[in-house]
């Protein structure tokens, strides 16, 4: 049997159109379709959203959240970006969009920017640096520094911490561990 990937998430909103128009223009998916659809709990309206044109989606919006919420059983989705650069834009463009709670941090296996949708959702935006570190790890950073000094500030306090080593010698080890053969 093939071990089962990970592909998409689908989560309830109480606005389809704000958090669909959120997620086109922050993180820039694009809407592949929409319908309505009928379930046991009555009709449903989907928005599914992607942006890698092999997969038709990696987010469904659903309708159908209630106004109130006791608990989000969202910890958080991710999304993965090229670099540094991506998430300075990403950050100066995240209050103009309706994010909240913006919180840059690095975990020294990769930099990351949390924040929350319109809705309270918690999402981040990362990148992986080139090497690993044990988790978790959490350091706030200042996205205000040139490149190189935030680089060189990252790098210098995971080198510093248990479990460092090269991103490609952790990998070697999760194949093994996985049962994958060598890359």
């Amino acid at each position: 049997m093939t071990k089962p990937a990970f592909s998409h998430i689908g989560i309830y909103v109480q606005s389809l159109e704000r958090m669909a128009d959120f997620y086109q223009r922050l993180l820039q998916l694009t809407i592949t379709d929409t319908g309505k659809l009928d379930t046991p709990n009555g009709p449903v309206d989907l928005v599914f959203l992607s942006s890698d044109p092999t997969e038709h989606h990696q987010l469904v919006l659903a309708s159908g959240r209630p106004e109130a919420v006791a608990f989000n059983v969202i910890n958080q989705m991710s999304f993965r970006v090229g670099g540094l650069d991506d998430l300075r834009q990403l950050h100066h463009a995240m209050p103009g969009q309706g994010a909240s709670d913006i919180q840059p941090v690095t975990h020294g296996n990769a930099v990351s920017i949390y924040f929350r949708d319109p809705e309270g959702n918690r999402l981040e935006v990362f990148y992986d640096t080139p090497w690993y570190v044990d988790q978790p790890m959490r350091l706030p950073i200042d996205l205000s520094l040139p490149n190189d000094v935030l680089e060189a500030q990252i790098h210098q306090h995971a080198s510093t911490l248990p479990g460092f080593c090269p991103r490609q010698t952790w990998i070697a080890r999760m194949q093994q561990r996985m049962g994958h053969p060598p890359a």
